[in-house]
């Protein structure tokens, strides 16, 4: 069964959407199916029309060609734009599974997507599978590009109940997500559930990297972290704000935040008002974050509470638990479904400071709570969300959209 995989973007781009795609397509090969990805006009990385990254053949859809000669104004007009955008990249999409004999559409977020692939799949007699990692008006919210009740809100969701009601089976990544899809009038029995996982090869537990301790100066303390994109909704403001308090518990605690992102500026400046306290090393290159992740002695996921991370779970956690580490996370819906209390990983009232500091002291307190903790997490993932677990799942979501 040849898939066509229609993204927003993928690798070389690294994000959490990229990676999760890129264990999906690499893990389904493994299965025996033959995925096969295009790229959306907004991928941004310049690279050719076609290329091969690790045995998967990924297409991609120049922005010029995608908005062809609407007019020097198209780009900035809105809804005009994204219906071109749309046109354009749903001729993109026939035209590549055309070539690639594809048997199967699969689409992820956003809906700049799925409505692409359902107009050509119904074209061409191809059955089509829509993935909603988030629901993007919510997303928009907390980047400050709409508010909740807005006309362009109201819209997007609009669009995308439309693309779940009429998909052949509808992919979300959380049952949040799934009883929220069913609240929007989808049959349960279209709607599956395919979570984040983990290539627990890739991560396992790693001595820590002494040489990378003693470059960050981190030796002797105990090192509270976050590694991921810096986006407002992760809750790294309200985190570094936490620390002084937490500091005054637990004396020789340091906190690392590795990546980048919206929140960047933000954070290095509340890095440099508070000394050495706050380490910001910025972006690395995949292949050496598991060094970063070895110097944590807990990772922290403090997700502030709002619709989109009390529907939606994050990978990161997932990659920390692999590793063995302890996670210490708000109790947001997302991260309260990864995570057990007190078995898994440690849960604290989302957007409580004191809630946060009393559980990071309880963790730092014991050497020994912190061991048994990463230990049942590696054990849990290893059982529940290794990735070739999680892609065995799509075999029955594609044989029963194809019905």
């Amino acid at each position: 069964m040849k898939i066509l995989h229609i993204l927003d973007h993928s690798v070389p781009a690294m994000s959490g959407y990229s990676t999760r795609s890129r264990n999906i397509v690499s893990f389904q090969r493994g299965l025996g199916l033959r995925p096969v990805v295009l790229t959306s006009p907004k991928h941004p990385v310049p690279g050719p029309d076609r290329e091969e990254r690790d045995g998967i053949t990924y297409y991609r859809t120049g922005r010029q060609s995608a908005l062809g000669t609407a007019g020097p104004g198209a780009e900035t007009s809105g809804y005009a734009s994204s219906l071109i955008l749309m046109r354009r990249f749903a001729s993109r999409i026939a035209e590549v599974a055309r070539v690639e004999g594809a048997t199967l559409l699969h689409a992820h977020s956003p809906v700049l997507n799925g409505l692409p692939a359902l107009w050509v799949g119904r074209r061409l007699g191809i059955p089509v599978v829509y993935e909603a990692r988030a629901f993007w008006e919510d997303a928009a919210v907390d980047h400050g590009t709409t508010r909740e009740g807005s006309p362009r809100y109201r819209l997007t969701r609009a669009l995308e109940t439309f693309l779940f009601r009429h998909a052949d089976r509808v992919v979300v990544i959380a049952e949040a997500m799934r009883q929220e899809v069913i609240r929007r009038g989808v049959d349960p029995g279209r709607i599956a559930v395919v979570g984040n996982g983990v290539d627990v090869d890739r991560f396992r537990p790693i001595p820590r990297n002494e040489a990378l301790a003693a470059r960050l100066g981190i030796n002797g303390d105990l090192v509270f972290g976050f590694i991921g994109s810096f986006y407002r909704y992760e809750g790294l403001r309200f985190l570094v704000e936490a620390l002084p308090q937490l500091r005054e518990r637990v004396p020789r605690a340091r906190l690392m935040l590795v990546g980048s992102g919206e929140e960047t500026t933000a954070l290095r400046e509340a890095g440099a008002a508070s000394g050495d306290a706050i380490l910001l090393p910025g972006q690395v290159p995949h292949e050496q974050i598991d060094g970063y992740y070895s110097v944590l002695d807990v990772f922290v996921c403090p997700r502030r509470r709002m619709r989109l991370t009390e529907l939606v779970t994050p990978l990161k956690p997932l990659e920390a638990m692999a590793m063995a580490k302890p996670v210490l996370a708000s109790d947001v819906g997302g991260l309260s479904e990864l995570i057990q209390h007190g078995s898994t990983g440690v849960l604290f009232r989302a957007d409580d400071g004191a809630s946060l500091v009393e559980q990071a002291a309880h963790l730092a307190s014991s050497r020994q709570l912190r061991a048994s903790l990463g230990q049942a997490a590696r054990a849990h993932v290893e059982r529940e969300r290794s990735w070739p677990r999680v892609v065995a799942r799509y075999l029955d979501i594609y044989g029963t959209a194809r019905k």
